[in-house]
């Protein structure tokens, strides 16, 4: 799994068992990768990219996969059955009809001599859906105990089941604006929130980022690095303040607009909201959410290894879910014709 907020490639060995229609899962062994800065900066930049230099990156990033996939499988001596692979998505425009993960499967399967599932997304586009967000069927058959599963990676993106149907769309902002601000002075992230706690907020700039048209529209919808690039970049390089002001003004958006979403959406008291996702470790973020959303609201923080590689675990049951011939999209999330079975397998040559 490698996601919007271009931090490195994550690896999950995970085992998953069905008895009398219940899944479980196990997540094993793992392992992450971080992007060196030509890597991110190729990665990052691909969305200007022609159609041929596209390609070449699509396969070179899949020989790539292959090479760290097949290094995890000998080094942890694991016995694995298929490979499930996200790729890294450098387009994703819904409304034209159109998404791209790169990371040829093709490539990945010859080197690692196993089949594999990938591109998740395109066959819900092709139905008429947004593509996104997919992990909801993992927190619908995985994580059914929690009222709510909220995800901050690059984008925040929530799930939960409204009469019997699960419901998912991204929020909006999470770590990709906080990234984005931090990588201007040199850092990767902003440890734990610290520059943010720091910080006081911005008016104008919260203001601006809270007008967003992207919050008033209906779900299902889902948003990419282009929404980002046009929309979000401009503010924030507009407002000249200190990184810790932005920091903090950032922050203030993410949770007021996560809060308002679980607000709208619970009935009851006592609601649990699982947090996964690079953000679950920003404690200052946390600590904000955990304000706006009041007394009546558990946020829940797993163990590490859940928030780091729960979006990848799930990728792995959606491959399985492929095999299986199951659903793994689900309409009622992407707003597709109907649900899919979704992904194409590869099979080494």
């Amino acid at each position: 799994m490698s996601g919007t907020s271009l931090d490195g490639l994550d690896l999950a060995y995970c085992h998953f068992k069905q008895e009398k229609g219940i899944w479980t899962y196990e997540i094993l062994e793992t392992k992450s990768i971080s992007y060196g800065k030509k890597q991110q900066k190729e990665l990052k930049n691909a969305i200007h990219l022609d159609a041929e230099a596209l390609i070449q990156l699509h396969n070179q990033y899949g020989t790539w996969l292959g090479e760290e996939a097949s290094g995890f499988i000998k080094t942890k001596e694991l016995e694995v059955d298929y490979i499930a692979s996200h790729g890294h998505t450098t387009h994703h425009r819904p409304e034209l009809g159109f998404t791209l993960q790169v990371g040829s499967g093709q490539h990945l399967a010859n080197i690692c001599e196993k089949p594999v599932i990938c591109d998740f997304r395109t066959n819900d586009i092709a139905l008429g859906g947004q593509g996104a967000p997919l992990v909801p069927i993992g927190d619908q058959l995985l994580f059914s105990e929690y009222d709510f599963c909220l995800n901050l990676g690059g984008i925040s993106n929530i799930s939960f089941d409204v009469k019997g149907k699960r419901i998912a769309y991204d929020i909006g902002l999470a770590n990709m604006i906080l990234n984005y601000i931090t990588r201007k002075i040199g850092l990767e992230y902003d440890n734990g929130g610290e520059l943010a706690s720091s910080g006081t907020i911005n008016p104008a700039m919260l203001k601006k980022l809270n007008d967003l048209k992207y919050y008033l529209l209906p779900h299902p919808k889902s948003i990419g690095f282009e929404w980002f690039l046009e929309e979000i970049v401009p503010i924030v390089d507009h407002t000249i303040d200190s990184t810790q002001n932005l920091l903090h003004t950032a922050v203030h958006h993410i949770c007021e607009k996560i809060a308002q979403q679980i607000h709208q959406n619970t009935k009851l008291s006592g609601q649990r909201v699982l947090v996964t996702g690079g953000g679950a470790l920003n404690t200052f973020l946390i600590q904000t959410l955990t304000k706006k959303l009041g007394t009546e609201t558990q946020v829940i923080v797993p163990e590490k290894t859940i928030i780091d590689f729960k979006e990848a675990m799930v990728f792995a049951f959606m491959g399985v879910l492929k095999v299986e011939k199951q659903i793994n999209v689900l309409s009622s999330v992407t707003g597709a014709k109907r649900n899919s079975s979704s992904g194409v397998l590869y099979l080494p040559s």
